[in-house]
């Protein structure tokens, strides 16, 4: 079988300090990691990197893949296009994060099933796309944040981007339905707050209606997020298991002392709040969301250093969140929070494939795991911001297979 050779790497393998090394792929998966190139082969494709920095393909853990502009087009959420435009405009994110280089992707809500749809497609080769964990539709209760886009006389019945449940039994029958459609994971919406029309103080499902959608979830062997930002909503998750805390404005040393006892995902998406902070400063939106951003800033030194399992993901399809600019996140939390570009890069790779539940298979550099790989001319560590420009990724690689290449045929 031919091999892919990336000699003389700046290595950035995702568990471990920098170094300068050569990674063999070989089929789908690594076939090593020397530290000298290997003696050569009829076949190999050999690539001299001079230094060029090899990583793993990054994981975007929070994803709406037919966010469009979201908040400026009026209508309500999933019911404001054919669906078959919205699967249209799922296809174009997906192969865009993608040609962004993440590799993975784990959805964070969308309208009719779309994101199990796509992960079929990309799996029967219809549509070039990363790995994806489908999620649910955005689930919530009448009269709260999901259900909020258009007015009772309306008399809307179709879902749209929307799960309506009231009660436990319809969270029951709710979430069922979903892992029956392909759901992977179940997205609930907890509270108010991160920019919905809501206090995040709010519980916007009872506590018995919360319980039964985890434990119908876990039953099937599925796993839940929640849009959590209280501290109590948030604690509360936690103690029932919670995949994923979306946002998670309230977060305090007692949520990360949980957090890390419960192995829980923290995706904080700061981007969406800082953005709109940015475009509408001094309207009564924009500022009401700088109290919990300054929180989310001062408290995630503390929680990264204390072990919670941060990951990335953002609102993009949001107003002034546009998709493809998806690495614009961790230049922010190097330049804006103050955390260790290794770190951030950890997040993105280690700590995405473990969330995924790809975590023996993905997210670091060894023999033996998927061939999910980025080389960027540049060095991330040095500056950040690299990883924005799509003209420096010069190999995309997904479990072998080379999506793009600057690279050429090699040697």
């Amino acid at each position: 079988m031919a091999r892919t050779i990336l000699a003389n790497a700046n290595l950035i393998a995702g568990d471990c300090a920098p170094r300068r090394a050569t990674v063999v792929v070989e089929g789908e998966v690594i076939a090593a990691v020397l530290d000298a190139p290997p003696s050569p082969q009829a076949g190999d494709h050999f690539h001299d990197l001079a230094g060029r920095t090899v990583m793993p393909g990054m994981i975007l853990c929070h994803f709406h893949a037919t966010y469009r502009e979201l908040g400026a087009i009026p209508g309500p959420f999933g019911l404001d296009a054919p669906p078959a435009l919205h699967a249209m405009r799922a296809a174009a994110h997906y192969r865009l994060a993608l040609d962004c280089g993440f590799t993975g992707v784990i959805g964070a809500g969308s309208p009719y099933n779309i994101d199990a749809a796509m992960k079929q497609a990309i799996a029967e080769g219809t549509l070039a796309g990363p790995r994806i964990v489908a999620s649910s539709h955005n689930i919530g209760t009448t009269g709260y944040s999901t259900d909020l886009s258009f007015p009772s006389y309306w008399q809307i019945g179709a879902r749209g981007g929307v799960a309506r449940c009231d009660g436990p039994e319809e969270f029951r029958r709710t979430v069922r339905q979903e892992i029956k459609d392909g759901a992977e994971i179940i997205k609930l919406y907890l509270t108010g707050g991160h920019g919905s029309r809501l206090s995040a103080q709010q519980w916007e499902m009872s506590r018995d209606e919360l319980d039964m959608a985890f434990r119908t979830a876990t039953e099937r062997g599925v796993k839940v997020r929640a849009h959590a930002t209280s501290r109590d909503a948030i604690l509360h998750a936690i103690e029932l298991g919670i995949h994923i805390v979306d946002h998670g404005d309230g977060f305090d040393e007692a949520c990360i002392e949980a957090a890390v006892a419960r192995g829980t995902f923290v995706a904080p998406s700061l981007l969406f709040p800082r953005e709109t902070m940015r475009h509408g400063a001094g309207s009564p939106y924009a500022e009401a969301m700088r109290e919990d951003y300054e929180r989310v800033v001062s408290i995630l030194p503390r929680a990264n250093a204390a072990g919670v399992r941060l990951i990335l993901g953002d609102d993009h399809g949001a107003r002034n969140v546009p998709h493809g600019n998806y690495a614009a996140e961790l230049e922010l939390y190097v330049k804006d929070v103050g955390i260790p570009p290794l770190d951030v890069i950890r997040w993105a790779t280690c700590n995405g494939a473990a969330a995924m539940g790809l975590g023996e298979q993905s997210g670091t550099i060894a023999p033996g795991k998927f061939a999910d790989l980025l080389v960027v001319d540049g060095d991330p560590l040095e500056d950040i911001a690299v990883l924005r420009e799509r003209d420096r990724l010069l190999l995309i690689m997904k479990g072998g297979l080379a999506h793009k290449n600057m690279l050429g045929e090699g040697a």
